[in-house]
């Protein structure tokens, strides 16, 4: 996979339109200041076109290969989302304490045009609660059924605005086959989808 910052960056130069997407960021991988600024200069630098997808990590071996820790990833996933929504778009000083990350006045510049959607990335019970409570949206892990998704969708309220990501496999081809396109998206926003 190509990095999505150098990636979007360049992009962001020759659109104006699309949004950019980062599928996804692995959380337990970075400190969430880092992100925070990493990714609000890119949402500077694309004029507010960034959504950021983030992930937990599944792999110890790559936790192991960055020297991070595995065990309890989850709770600092958790506590890295809430300074991400303290950090990103902040017009000024900020302050956190958590379980995992604390700093007092801290600035994050530029942290970006407004605070960047964050969808959360799983395909778990765990994954779409946490990203109810603390994301904007939730990207389905691509091994889902259509099924196992609609049952995990059935067991939440979702609030306004939230976006559920889902992923169509196989493929689809709208050009050679835009019945079978159009079945399928149809049946993805029967579940819940809107992305």
């Amino acid at each position: 996979f190509y990095d999505p910052l150098a990636t979007f960056g360049f992009l962001a130069a020759h659109t104006s339109r699309i949004r950019f997407l980062t599928y996804a960021v692995g959380r337990g991988y970075h400190h969430p200041l880092e992100i925070a600024k990493r990714y609000g200069t890119l949402d500077v630098m694309s004029g507010g076109r960034l959504v950021l997808g983030l992930g937990l990590g599944a792999d110890r071996v790559e936790f192991d290969l960055l020297g991070m820790p595995f065990d309890g990833r989850g709770r600092r996933a958790d506590d890295a989302l809430r300074v991400l929504r303290a950090a990103l778009g902040s017009a000024g000083p900020i302050s956190y304490v958590g379980d995992h990350f604390a700093f007092g006045d801290v600035v994050v510049e530029p942290s970006g045009t407004r605070r960047p959607p964050l969808w959360v990335a799983g395909g778990s019970l765990t994954s779409l609660d946490r990203a109810i409570n603390l994301g904007d949206g939730w990207m389905a892990s691509f091994h889902l059924t259509p099924d196992r998704v609609g049952r995990l969708l059935a067991r939440f309220d979702r609030p306004a605005g939230f976006s559920v990501v889902l992923p169509v496999l196989p493929p689809v081809d709208p050009v050679g086959d835009p019945a079978g396109a159009a079945e399928a998206l149809t049946a993805r926003a029967g579940l819940g989808a809107d992305v």
